[in-house]
């Protein structure tokens, strides 16, 4: 590898090393192996932490990808998908009426896997809002929402909007893409209650990681009742 000088400063050794590795590999073939975390740390001197948030960044980016137990490698192009919609935007398209009740809104201290979704440390502020979702006056999913607190000044404090994706929208951080995972389970007490099925009934949890830009706006889990809720998949051919 070439010489680097990094400065003083973790958040600029971290853009530097960011920008070492894009030049690295753009133009590269998909699936090309990229620098290791280990050449990163030993060539530029920095902690092992700041070359993962380095590396995080240009996979949430879409430039890299990691496989499990093989390292990180040049990604292949993400096609092109269709508008990313929240649960509004989504229940009317199935011509449905949504209704959301909140159930808590309040700043809390990011988890392991709460902080580690949004790309932030351990115990940083976020924003966690649960509502009940509604569709004709029926319950269909109880939705937690985390968003990182930074991005979003005075959220909280100006009133709950109908719409996250609207207000993420006027504040230029619409997601652009998202991750999504889905899996089917059984509802908790908790969940039977507010979803108003019998205990145990089956339901569908889905998982969101929501990115505008290089920026995560939002990890949702979200949990469905099974028999109101069908999951659309849309799918194309390659050229």
């Amino acid at each position: 590898m070439d010489e680097v000088l990094v400065t003083d400063g973790r958040a600029l050794k971290h853009v530097q090393v960011r920008e070492y590795v894009r030049n690295l590999v753009t133009g590269s073939a998909p699936g090309s192996p990229a620098p290791s975390e280990r050449e990163l740390v030993q060539h530029f001197g920095v902690a092992r932490m700041t070359v993962r948030q380095a590396m995080d960044a240009l996979v949430v980016e879409g430039l890299l990808e990691r496989i499990p137990g093989r390292g990180t490698f040049v990604a292949r192009p993400r096609r092109t998908a269709s508008r990313i919609t929240g649960y509004t935007e989504e229940m009317t398209r199935r011509g449905m009426l949504a209704e959301s009740q909140t159930l808590l809104a309040r700043r809390e201290q990011a988890g392991p896997g709460v902080a580690r979704a949004l790309a932030l440390t351990e115990g940083d502020a976020v924003i966690h809002w649960r509502r009940l979702r509604r569709a004709d006056g029926v319950p269909m999913c109880i939705e937690d929402a985390y968003l990182n607190e930074v991005l979003l000044p005075g959220f909280l404090q100006s009133g709950m909007p109908t719409s996250l994706y609207d207000s993420l929208e006027s504040r230029g951080l619409r997601p652009t893409w998202a991750e999504d995972s889905v899996n089917a389970d059984k509802a908790t007490g908790e969940e039977s209650s507010l979803l108003e099925v019998d205990p145990m009934s089956a339901v569908l949890r889905h998982s969101r990681r929501a990115v505008s830009g290089e920026k995560v706006v939002e990890v949702s889990r979200s949990v469905y009742r099974a028999d109101r809720y069908t999951l659309w998949v849309q799918l194309g051919q390659d050229g």
